[in-house]
């Protein structure tokens, strides 16, 4: 990853991709929002690493059952509003800086499962159509989900 900016929290974000070009999307327990899987990348912890222990923790989906496709180029960095600042992320944060990874599931039928922590953050999901993701994240992330997915659609 690029050097980090004062502020941001760095974070993986993985967007998952079926045999029909579905992506996986999901829905935050406590917001009822909706997003891709991501989360924190621990002090010390190997990118990839964390990636892959995010998508164990949120969907349940380990290494060996998605294929590794590519990642975006750049760091893509996204504000928290000040509004809600204080209530994300222990009000540590100014916003996230991610990369992103497309990972296609190897099998069809592999089981998402949101319950593998003892606090899950997701309480459903759907296979959605590779943009409809945009138009129903919350409005602060919607231009890193765009310039993610934009990069990400030449992988497929």
């Amino acid at each position: 990853m690029q050097e980090s900016k004062e502020g941001y929290r760095p974070n993986v974000a993985m967007v998952v991709i079926n045999s029909q070009k579905k992506v996986l999307i999901c829905r935050r327990r406590n917001t009822k929002t909706w997003q891709f899987p991501q989360g924190g990348i621990d002090k010390g912890e190997d990118i990839k690493n964390a990636m892959y222990r995010e998508l164990l923790e949120e969907v349940g989906l380990k290494k060996e059952e998605v294929e590794f496709v590519g990642q975006s180029a750049e760091t893509i960095f996204y504000d928290i509003p000040k509004t809600i600042r204080s209530k994300v992320l222990g009000g540590k944060f100014k916003g996230q800086e991610q990369k992103w990874f497309l990972l296609k599931l190897k099998k069809d039928n592999q089981q998402i499962k949101l319950d593998n922590e003892d606090f899950p953050e997701f309480d459903k999901y759907e296979w959605v159509s590779y943009w409809q993701p945009i138009d129903r994240i919350v409005d602060f992330k919607r231009e890193a989900y765009r310039k993610a997915l934009s990069e990400l659609r030449f992988l497929i």
